[in-house]
């Protein structure tokens, strides 16, 4: 057990942030979990049925909202040891036919809602000597057919992060850059497309994909080893990295191949 120890947590309410946050309350750390949606948040409490959870309504693109998670959880626990970005949104269409508020809106939650709350915690975190991760994706070591501005700002956070680390290098913070494989979550649900409206139902076969659950279960090993980085799954995640480094012609052919063929692909 972890009692004692704090960890915020962003996009909390639904998929891999809410296993995220599952998995830490069970472990017996103290938790804080962010999110827009905060009726959601307090289900999760109220489900979990434990003293040391605190919700906080959260729009991380908004910077005020990012101050104001850590000092709650300041406030409420004294300290953080442990801040999960995992907050973010996708998007599907190609960069043509995209509008550019897509892409500012996609890069305002992913990048800057990673930057904003790193900034206010890193102070605590370099107190505690603690952990720093961000959740990224695949498409954060290779472009992503159809959807730019999500691989965009994945590639963005990894940057950032790395930097952080190089700059803390002798401070005793850790970084951990976490790039799951295709999880199941809502995240394809909520993808934006072209215009801005939401995708709805998700073009990928969600029963195939890794579960919340078990990614959660990684990410937690991952920053209790203090590990630099992970990547998920072997196909489309170790390998396609991989091969990418030395390969990357054949990998951008197969993605535009496995991306045309999703049910409406914005390929034509």
């Amino acid at each position: 057990m972890q009692n004692g120890k704090v960890v915020v947590i962003t996009g909390a309410s639904s998929g891999i942030g809410k296993a995220v946050a599952v998995k830490y309350a069970m472990e017996g750390w103290n938790v804080v979990i962010a999110a827009r949606r905060i009726e959601l948040l307090q289900e999760l409490e109220q489900r979990l049925q434990k003293q040391n959870i605190l919700s906080v309504k959260t729009d991380v693109s908004v910077e005020s909202d990012c101050k104001n998670l850590i000092d709650q959880a300041v406030a409420k626990f004294g300290k953080i040891d442990v801040l999960i970005n995992n907050a973010g949104i996708s998007m599907r269409a190609l960069f043509n036919d995209t509008d550019l508020q897509v892409m500012q809106k996609v890069m305002s939650v992913n990048y800057w809602g990673t930057v904003f709350c790193t900034k206010y915690a890193l102070p605590y975190l370099l107190n505690s000597r603690g952990s720093l991760i961000g959740v990224i994706s695949v498409g954060g070591f290779i472009g992503l057919p159809g959807r730019s501005g999500y691989s965009a700002s994945k590639f963005a956070i990894r940057g950032f992060l790395e930097t952080v680390r190089v700059e803390n290098l002798k401070k005793g913070v850790h970084v951990l850059i976490a790039a799951p494989g295709f999880t199941s979550s809502e995240i394809r649900k909520s993808a934006l497309n072209g215009n801005g409206s939401q995708q709805g139902e998700t073009p990928r076969d969600e029963g195939k994909m890794m579960s919340a659950e078990e990614c959660a279960m990684h990410i937690y090993n991952a920053v209790e080893k203090r590990k630099r980085q992970i990547i998920l799954t072997f196909l489309e995640g170790k390998l396609t990295v991989f091969l990418s480094k030395f390969f990357p012609e054949f990998v951008e052919k197969m993605s535009y191949k496995i991306f045309a063929k999703e049910p409406e692909s914005p390929f034509k």
